[in-house]
């Protein structure tokens, strides 16, 4: 069983800069993609930002070049380092990743909150 756990979020004014990082315990056998996911207040939850196991990155347009996502392998945590935030920015951020061998087999953080206001 694994399981995920995401640290870093909070209050933050527009143009702050937030770290969020996942960190995977458990029985871990094998991760291979990982991502962030966010949900804003009466929104669909989107997909922000996904590394692969071997470091290939993939983000939403709305984040380019303010966010980036990273991963350190051996402590089987994925990061977003988050600048420049706007308001639109504000929503629970989700960490995901896939433990699956040969079919996918996603795990889901428990969410954390970032709020960008003044």
């Amino acid at each position: 069983q694994v399981q995920l756990v995401e640290s870093g979020g909070g209050l933050v004014q527009p143009g702050g800069s937030l770290r969020l990082s996942c960190a995977a315990s458990g029985t871990i056998s094998r991760i291979g993609v990982m991502a962030w996911y966010r949900q804003a207040p009466g929104k669909q939850r989107e997909l922000v930002a996904l590394i692969t196991s071997e470091g290939n990155t993939n983000t939403v347009d709305s984040v380019k070049g303010r966010f980036t996502i990273s991963r350190d392998n051996r402590q089987n945590t994925v990061y977003l380092q988050m600048n420049s935030l706007k308001p639109e920015d504000t929503a629970v951020y989700y960490c995901n990743a896939d433990i699956g061998w040969t079919t996918r087999r996603d795990v889901w953080g428990q969410g954390i909150q970032v709020t960008v206001s003044s």
